[in-house]
C-alpha cells in the first residue's frame, strides 16, 4: 500500500497540481490584498470615506459603530462589505484564471495546427517504395 501511495504520489501530474495550488493559493493571498489595500480604498474615497470591510448590520443588540465593537460584545452581525470585498476578490481571480486557460488554449491550437512528422519508419518505407518505382521504369 505504500509503494502504491508513493508511486501515486511521485507521479508528474499530481507533483504539477501540488505546485499549481501553492501558486494559486499565493496568487489568492496576492488578490485579496490587492482587493482590500488598493482596488477597494479609492472605490470607498470616491463614495465618501466608505471604508467596505467596516460595512455590517447589526441583526442582534444595540447598534455599534464599528464590526470590531460588535463582534466583542458578542453581536450577531451581517458583514456585507466583507462580502463585497470577496466578491471583488473572486472576479479577478476568474478573469486572470479565463486568460490563463484562453492562452493555453490558444497555444494547444497552435500545436495541434502543425502536422506531426510522420515516423521514420514511415519515412524509410516511402523511400524504399520510391526507389522500387524508379527502378521498375
Amino acid at each position: 500500500m505504500f509503494k502504491e501511495f508513493r508511486d501515486f504520489a511521485l507521479r508528474g501530474n499530481v507533483v504539477d497540481m501540488a505546485v499549481g495550488i501553492i501558486i494559486g493559493a499565493a496568487f489568492g493571498t496576492i488578490v485579496k490584498s490587492l482587493v482590500s489595500d488598493v482596488i477597494m480604498p479609492p472605490i470607498g474615497l470616491l463614495l465618501g470615506n466608505v471604508d467596505f470591510s467596516n460595512l455590517f448590520i447589526t441583526l442582534s443588540g444595540a447598534a455599534q459603530p464599528t464590526l470590531e465593537a460588535a463582534k466583542k460584545a458578542g453581536a450577531t452581525t451581517l458583514n456585507y462589505g466583507a462580502f463585497v470585498n470577496t466578491v471583488t476578490s473572486f472576479i479577478i481571480v476568474a478573469f486572470c484564471v479565463f486568460l490563463l486557460v484562453k492562452q493555453m488554449n490558444k497555444l494547444k491550437k497552435k500545436e495541434e495546427e502543425q502536422p506531426a512528422e510522420p515516423p521514420k519508419q514511415e519515412v524509410l518505407l516511402e523511400e524504399i517504395r520510391d526507389l522500387l518505382k524508379s527502378q521498375s521504369k
